[in-house]
């Protein structure tokens, strides 16, 4: 039986890893983006690691510590990626 993470746990989970990536890469994004940084993240991440084969989170507990971590790392390969772009790090 697969269990899929809800959306309310997904924008709970999103909204803390965004923030901690917030303070970690120190950049004022605000709560929404937060969120979005943190859901965005641990989808790119998700899908990069299930394209390599290491690993795949999409199936587990509704609220599991492993989506905090990929989110977070996400979120922050998100803004490093992004400065990168812009010209900034």
């Amino acid at each position: 039986m697969e269990i899929r993470m809800s959306w309310l746990a997904a924008i709970i989970v999103g909204g803390i890893a965004g923030w901690l990536t917030e303070k970690v890469m120190k950049s004022d994004m605000g709560l929404f983006m937060n969120i979005i940084l943190g859901i965005v993240g641990a989808i790119v991440l998700n899908l990069i690691l299930g394209l390599t084969g290491l690993v795949d989170f999409q199936a587990g507990a509704s609220f599991s510590f492993s989506y905090l971590i990929v989110g977070f790392i996400g979120a922050c390969l998100l803004i490093f990626i992004f400065r990168a772009v812009r010209g900034r790090t």
